[in-house]
C-alpha cells in the first residue's frame, strides 16, 4: 500500500495527509490520541469533550441524527447485552448495525452490520473523508475512539441500518457516543472500574453512566447495587424519563441446570405486557449473562412497544446462535486454555463462578494482566480465592498495561503470602504455564481485552 503522503496546501496553512489504501488509513488512525492505551487520562470536559464531538459528526452531516439508535452503557456486560440485542433483532429481519468496543483481534470488529464487519475497502473510505475535517480541527483534534464513532454512525446512515446498538466506551455523560437520542437506553451492572476516571465509589461511578439518560426517553436496567440504583432513580426524575429494572418492575428470572444433552446451562425468564420468554437457553457462560440476556431481552420489548416489527419466536430463534469472542472463550483443548476479557473485580468473579459451573477441571493456572488505572486490590482478592498458579505478565504495545511484578507485590499481600510467577511476555507466561499442567487442568487468560487478544493470536488453533 501507498502510504500517507502531504498535499501541498496554500502558504501558512499545515498540509493536509492523503490517505492511500488501507495502511496508510491504519497509520493515520492510530496516530491520533488514543486514551484507550494512556495509563492517566484525566477525565473533564478538555479531554472528553461532546462539544469537539459534535463538530466532527456536523463536518459529516450528522449522521447520528438520521438513524434510529439502542445506547447502552454500564460497567461490565455491555457486549454481550448489546450483541444478544443486535442478533435477535437481525433474526427478526432489521438491518442492524453494531458499535462496541475495545476490538479483540481486529479494529473492524468495533463496527458490524448482520454480524458482519466493516469491509476494508469501506473503513478506508471513511477514513479519507473524515481526515480533512479532522486536520483542520488543529485547536481542538478529535480522539481515536471519536473518530471510530464517527465513523460507525457515518457507514451505519450510509447502509441505511434500521437500527444500531451503541456501546458507551468510557462511563457516559462524557462519552463520545453520547450525541445520541436513542430509542431506548440500558443500564447494564456497575461495579468498580476506572476509579481515576469515573469515582472511587459505586455513587459516582453510577452517576457518570447515569449521563446517558435523556428526557422521555425509557430506560432498562438490570437489578443494581442499592447505591447505584439510588443513583440511577434520581437521575431518571431529573431528566424525566421512566426507568425499570429486572427482576423489579420486570419480572425476571434465571436458573442454573444441567441436563445430558446441554451439559450445565442457564435459563432465563422474562415477561411483559407485551411479551413472554420462558426458560429460553441462555448462549453464552455464565450466571452473568443471564443477567446480560435478561437487559436484551428487555431492551427487545420496548422496542416492540416503540412499533418495531419483532417476533418472539424469530428473536429466540436469533438469540440462540449467539457467539462472542472473548468471552469465557475456549480457544485451545489440549491443554484446556480459555481466554475472556475480565477486567474488573466484579467480572472476574463472575469468570471464576462461571468457570465452576460449566468447564470440569482438576487446577487452574492463571495468566493475568491488566491496565494500571484497573481496580488490582480487588482483582487480586477474587483471583487469591480461585486460582491454584498465578503467573502475571503484560500485552504487548500497550501502554497502559501495570508492570507484573507490581501485581504480584499486591497479590502476595492479598493472598497471605503466596508467591506468584512473572513474565514480561504473553509467550514466557504460556511457556511456564503449559509445563504446569496436565491434560485435566486448565489454562485461563484474563484481565485485559488486549492480553485475550493477543492470546488468540498466538495460540495456534488445533
Amino acid at each position: 500500500m501507498v502510504s500517507a503522503t502531504k498535499s501541498r496546501t496554500a502558504k501558512g496553512k499545515a498540509p493536509l495527509k492523503i490517505i492511500r489504501g488501507y495502511d496508510s488509513a491504519m497509520r493515520f488512525l492510530f496516530s491520533q490520541t488514543d486514551y484507550e492505551k494512556m495509563r492517566r487520562v484525566r477525565y473533564n470536559t478538555d479531554t472528553f469533550n461532546l462539544d469537539r464531538m459534535r463538530l466532527l459528526l456536523k463536518k459529516l452531516n450528522n449522521p447520528h441524527q438520521k438513524i434510529q439508535t439502542v445506547h447502552i452503557a454500564g460497567t461490565k456486560g455491555k457486549g454481550s447485552t448489546a450483541t444478544m440485542l443486535a442478533a435477535m433483532l437481525q433474526a427478526c429481519g432489521h438491518n442492524v448495525g453494531l458499535y462496541v468496543s475495545p476490538h479483540i483481534c481486529d479494529i473492524r470488529e468495533r463496527i458490524t452490520i448482520n454480524g458482519q464487519k466493516i469491509p476494508r475497502t469501506e473503513l478506508t473510505k471513511l477514513i479519507a473523508k473524515s481526515a480533512p475535517h479532522i486536520e483542520k480541527m488543529t485547536k481542538d483534534k478529535p480522539t481515536f475512539f471519536e473518530i471510530m464513532t464517527a465513523i460507525a454512525f457515518t457507514y451505519f446512515n450510509d447502509r441505511g441500518v434500521d437500527i444500531a446498538i451503541i456501546e458507551t466506551g468510557l462511563g457516559g455523560r462524557l462519552d463520545s457516543t453520547n450525541v445520541l437520542e436513542p430509542a431506548v437506553c440500558g443500564i447494564t451492572s456497575i461495579s468498580m472500574d476506572h476509579t481515576h476516571q469515573l469515582g472511587n465509589n459505586i455513587a459516582d461511578i453510577a452517576k457518570e453512566k447515569a449521563g446517558i439518560l435523556k428526557k422521555d426517553i425509557p430506560v432498562v436496567s438490570v437489578s443494581q447495587d442499592p447505591a447505584a440504583k439510588r443513583v440511577l432513580l434520581k437521575v431518571a426524575k431529573e431528566t424525566k424519563t421512566k426507568i425499570s429494572f429486572t427482576g423489579d418492575d420486570i419480572e425476571f428470572s434465571y436458573r442454573v441446570e444441567s441436563s445430558r444433552r446441554d451439559g450445565c446451562h442457564t435459563r432465563v425468564c422474562l415477561t411483559t405486557p407485551s411479551s413472554r420468554f420462558e426458560h429460553l437457553p441462555v448462549p453464552l457462560l455464565g450466571e452473568h449473562q443471564a443477567v446480560n440476556c435478561g437487559l436484551a431481552l428487555a431492551l427487545l420489548d420496548q422496542l416492540k412497544k416503540q412499533g418495531f416489527d419483532i417476533t418472539d419466536e424469530k428473536a429466540i430463534e436469533g438469540l440462540s446462535g449467539v457467539q462472542l469472542p472473548g468471552r469465557m472463550e475456549m480457544i485451545r483443548k489440549d491443554p484446556q486454555i480459555l481466554v475472556d476479557g475480565a477486567h474488573n473485580a466484579a467480572s472476574i468473579q463472575a469468570l471464576l463462578r462461571g468457570v465452576g459451573q460449566h468447564i470440569p477441571y482438576d487446577s487452574m493456572v492463571m495468566i493475568f494482566g491488566c491496565a494500571a488505572d484497573k481496580d488490582v486490590t480487588g482483582m487480586m482478592q477474587q483471583i487469591a480465592t480461585g486460582a491454584d498458579k498465578v503467573i502475571f505478565t503484560k500485552a504487548a504495545n500497550c501502554p497502559r498495561m501495570a508492570e507484573p511484578k507490581d501485581l504480584a507485590e499486591v497479590y502476595s499481600e492479598m493472598s497471605d503470602g503466596r508467591v506468584a510467577q512473572v513474565t514480561e511476555t504473553l509467550a514466557e507466561a504460556l511457556e511456564i504455564a503449559h509445563s504446569a499442567v496436565s491434560r485435566e487442568d486448565i489454562i485461563c487468560i484474563t484481565g485485559s481485552f488486549y492480553l485475550v487478544g493477543e492470546a488468540k493470536k498466538t495460540v495456534p488453533p488445533q
